[in-house]
């Protein structure tokens, strides 16, 4: 990499709105041990981006912070004791989340064992649309839920970043799917595999059943809600955290609940990349914005009815 002692980066002084977010030149990252420097092509958005921004997300320990954690780009540099990519390969990941990445940024610094080679056949921007989501959504479906071909699950607000990636990936598996969604959604989700898909703000129907897994994006009263629809054994795995009682209530109707606190797992976005290959899975993202537009990306992204995902292109 030719040297360059500067780069465009988005940073927050302290907490608040969206118009708390502004673009500045700050100092390049040098890769440490194990790490490599990666040329930013895309970033992915997500909602922990903006409660962070909001003071109501991780921790951010230090000011101006740089925020993000989804990237898609090109090695630019290597530090000591690196051996799985070369300088001008093609990465993609969510590097050190919970703690911050500083992924809204043209370069960012990450532990090269969390991150995967980028599919050729997908776009930088589509690539960097997929990890929080797409890991969410995996470890999800397979590390709580052990899911298996032939079971059925539900994805509650299935539309959304998680949801969409959910039910591609339990569609690939060999699973029956079942949606929540606005009317509005019915028809993309349907589009994504789902066999069915239901209006998420009334009652489910009795035909929702037997169900093996379901994913909660919400708690609250939505947990005890899908316990009512899982098989005995079935499992429902909550994405807000564990809430008193829950694991007491699941018990007493011989159901199991299961806790993702998404975390970094290049394998198995190893596992996820033929499946964004061979286009059985595909982010679906809604808008691209400029890096000097992030502030308009997060106030529509807290409007809450993004189809799909929301992508800063710093190409």
């Amino acid at each position: 990499m030719a040297e360059q002692a500067t780069m465009q980066a988005v940073v927050i002084d302290g907490f608040g709105a969206a118009g708390a977010l502004r673009t500045e030149s700050v100092r390049v990252p040098v890769p440490g041990d194990g790490e490599i420097l990666v040329r930013v092509h895309a970033a992915g958005i997500n909602a922990i981006d903006w409660a962070t921004r909001a003071g109501e997300g991780v921790g951010v320990s230090a000011f101006p912070a740089i925020l993000g954690w989804d990237v898609s780009g090109t090695v630019a540099a290597t530090g000591p004791g690196t051996q799985r990519f070369r300088v001008g390969d093609e990465v993609f990941g969510m590097p050190r989340f919970p703690a911050p990445a500083g992924g809204y940024a043209e370069y960012v610094v990450a532990p090269e064992a969390e991150l995967s080679r980028k599919p050729s056949e997908i776009t930088h921007v589509d690539a960097a649309a997929v990890p929080m989501p797409a890991l969410t959504a995996w470890q999800s479906l397979f590390e709580h839920g052990d899911l298996r071909s032939g079971q059925r699950v539900l994805v509650s607000g299935a539309a959304g970043g998680v949801g969409h990636l959910a039910v591609q990936l339990a569609v690939a598996a060999g699973a029956e799917v079942i949606g929540t969604a606005s009317p509005d959604n019915f028809a993309f989700v349907r589009g994504l595999g789902a066999s069915d898909v239901v209006d998420y703000r009334g009652t489910l129907p009795e035909s929702v059943k037997d169900v093996d897994v379901a994913i909660d994006p919400r708690g609250g009263g939505d947990f005890h809600r899908l316990l009512d629809v899982l098989r005995p054994g079935g499992i429902v795995v909550t994405l807000k955290g564990e809430a008193d009682g829950q694991r007491r209530s699941a018990e007493e109707r011989g159901r199991r609940a299961g806790y993702t606190y998404v975390h970094p797992d290049s394998a198995a976005l190893e596992r996820i990349a033929p499946l964004l290959a061979d286009g059985r899975v595909r982010p679906v993202v809604q808008q691209v914005f400029r890096l000097d537009q992030v502030a308009r990306a997060h106030a529509l992204g807290e409007q809450g009815h993004v189809q799909g995902r929301l992508v800063l292109d710093l190409a």
